[in-house]
């Protein structure tokens, strides 16, 4: 587990990187079992995201895992954006986001206030700053 330590005029932030492997399941549980908001990555690629996304897929695990701890707010980052097809796609984007969206209500999560950040972590993009893509 990674650790990474800010404040911002209202809070601060310990950031926990815990690894998504299955292999490190027991340390993303430790990681999660101290958050207060959790960032789900989910990857865009076609067969990646659905994958992820099956019935014993990692994203549905770590999602029920994350609200089983009690992790009651949620980001959900779409990443690779850059690999789908066109790149950036936005039909895409949206399609990822109503399947995780269906799966998360179901486990407890208010959708509402879920946010939904399409990124590519090898471009930078919506990373640190806005993206226009």
């Amino acid at each position: 587990i990674a650790l990474w330590k800010f404040e911002t005029a209202k809070y601060y932030v310990t950031i926990i990187d815990a690894p998504g492997h299955r292999d490190f399941i027991k340390n993303m549980i430790t990681g999660t079992s101290q958050a207060d908001c959790a960032v789900l990555i989910v990857a865009a690629g076609i067969g990646e995201f659905e994958a992820g996304i099956s019935k014993n897929g990692q994203t549905r695990e770590h999602a029920l895992l994350a609200f089983t701890l009690g992790v009651k707010q949620l980001i959900v980052g779409v990443n690779k954006m850059d690999m789908t097809d066109p790149p950036y796609s936005e039909a895409r984007f949206e399609e990822i986001k109503k399947e995780v969206s269906s799966y998360i209500k179901k486990i407890g999560y208010n959708t509402a206030s879920v946010a939904f950040v399409p990124i590519s972590s090898w471009h930078g993009d919506n990373m640190l700053e806005p993206s226009p893509k």
